[in-house]
């Protein structure tokens, strides 16, 4: 069992492809949900990330 550099060659596959209603590349494909902004929930996500000032 292998976890490391020949692991990393089975992957392939798109997990996340363009979203609707963003743009991003965040839409899940089996999920079917954007991780940005949530949809296709009617309610848009949105996330207050605090960002450090110097």
């Amino acid at each position: 069992m292998t976890k490391g550099t020949s692991s990393f060659g089975k992957r392939h596959n798109k997990t996340h492809t363009l979203c609707r209603r963003c743009g991003r590349r965040s839409f899940h494909v089996q999920k079917s949900t954007c991780a940005n902004c949530g949809y296709p929930s009617a309610k848009v996500r949105k996330c207050t990330v605090p960002r450090i000032i110097p």
